[in-house]
C-alpha cells in the first residue's frame, strides 16, 4: 500500500481524489483490504486538506448561529420552535429580526441549542 503524504496544493488534492475514485469504483466487495485501507487513508488526506483549505466563517448573528445549529440538528424551524418551547410564530418573529429575544428564549437558545452564552449576550 502506498503511504500517502500531506496534501499540499489542489493538484495533489486531484490526483487523491482520482485515486480514491478509481478504488471506490471497484465497489467494497471487490476491493482488497489493502485498497479499502488505502482508500482510508487517502480518504482522512483529503478530509485534512479540505479542512484546511475550506473555513467556514462563524456565523456573526444570534439568528445567523441559531440557524447553524438548525442544520447540524437537523431541525425544522416548528421542530426548533418545539424544543425551545415556543410558538412557531414567535420564532419566526425573532428569527426575521421582527421582535426581540426575551431571557427564556435566550435561556433556551443556551441549554437545548449548546450556544456560548458569552456569544448569546453579545450579538442580542
Amino acid at each position: 500500500m502506498e503511504q500517502v503524504k500531506k496534501i499540499n496544493d489542489e493538484s495533489d488534492y486531484t490526483a487523491v481524489m482520482a485515486k480514491i475514485d478509481s478504488l471506490m469504483s471497484k465497489g467494497s466487495q471487490n476491493a482488497s483490504k489493502e485498497e479499502l485501507a488505502e482508500i482510508r487513508t487517502l480518504a482522512l488526506a483529503a478530509q485534512h486538506y479540505e479542512q484546511q483549505k475550506y473555513v467556514i466563517a462563524a456565523p456573526s448573528t444570534l439568528s445567523g448561529m441559531i440557524e447553524m445549529r438548525m442544520y447540524e440538528m437537523r431541525l425544522k424551524q416548528k421542530d426548533l420552535a418545539k424544543k425551545l418551547n415556543i410558538s412557531d410564530a414567535k420564532l419566526s418573529l425573532i428569527m426575521n429580526g421582527k421582535q426581540k429575544p426575551d431571557v427564556e428564549f435566550l435561556k433556551a437558545v443556551h441549554t437545548e441549542l449548546h450556544v456560548d452564552a458569552a456569544f448569546i449576550l453579545q450579538h442580542v
